[in-house]
């Protein structure tokens, strides 16, 4: 079991080195050759892939949710405003700057990319972030609190505690900023009456993490209406998971002592 999860684990978090098509260093070219370049376009592929999967499992509808991916050190891939993520083609992914400026593309970003920006900005591990509204999750956030930990071992491995983000308006700069207490430590982050955002290295494995989370807050609705004590996993059995994940370098709040346990 602990070498299937260190396994699993060192594709979502590893920090070994890339393969060779994302040796590249876009940050050296022009915004137009980085927004060309081979390393973008398979970005772009994924970005698509990814979109279509949250809107298959009903973590988005109308326009809403939007993905973005680091693109060297300069650069941000991100999704446009007003698209179903069932409907993006590569050539409506636009490229921006870390300040939010659209360099390359004919569609407008998504007003929300300042949040993905703020995580960029606070955390080098995050190389990519999706932003959705699972709909359990999204539950847990609209009651005001983080789905309380101890009962699936997969959870504690993968996200560990998740952070509850104050309400502010989407789209906003304040909105954005509602994260940064938490980005370093958490890499599911509630966001008050409005979803989810995860961050990881690659776009498909940010939407692995929602797909956990949901799946955890969905079980949790479920197991409750059983009438019956939610029995937790034993604590010493959580300090070897906390073992593990250091092992491993994930990252997990109550290391900080900022995580709870309910």
């Amino acid at each position: 079991m602990e070498q299937m999860t260190i396994a699993i684990a060192d594709a979502l978090f590893s920090e070994a080195a890339e393969p060779p098509h994302r040796m590249v260093r876009p940050e050296e070219d022009t915004p137009a050759a980085a927004a060309n370049s081979l390393l973008a376009e398979s970005l772009r592929v994924e970005i698509v892939r990814v979109g279509r999967k949250l809107w298959e499992r009903q973590y988005v509808d109308g326009n809403g949710g939007n993905i973005s991916v680091r693109l060297g050190s300069k650069y941000v891939l991100c999704t446009p405003t007003l698209m179903s993520k069932a409907d993006l083609e590569p050539a409506d992914i636009c490229l921006s700057d870390l300040a939010g400026n659209i360099l390359v593309g004919n569609r407008l970003r998504t007003s929300e990319l300042l949040l993905h920006l703020e995580i960029y900005k606070v955390n080098s591990h995050a190389r990519a972030v999706v932003h959705c509204h699972p709909p359990h999750a999204t539950a847990f956030a609209v009651a005001g609190q983080a789905p309380p930990n101890g009962y699936i071992s997969e959870y504690e491995i993968f996200v560990g505690p998740a952070a509850l983000a104050p309400y502010e308006t989407p789209g906003t700069q304040a909105f954005a900023e509602t994260v940064l207490p938490f980005a370093k430590d958490h890499n599911t982050i509630l966001l008050a009456n409005h979803g989810v955002v995860c961050w990881s290295d690659t776009a498909t494995h940010a939407e692995w993490l929602v797909e956990v989370v949901d799946t955890y807050c969905r079980t949790l609705l479920i197991a409750r209406q059983i009438g019956q004590p939610l029995v937790p996993i034993p604590p010493e059995k959580i300090e070897e998971i906390l073992a593990l994940k250091r092992r491993m370098g994930l990252p997990d709040a109550r290391e900080q002592g900022l995580g709870s346990r309910d």
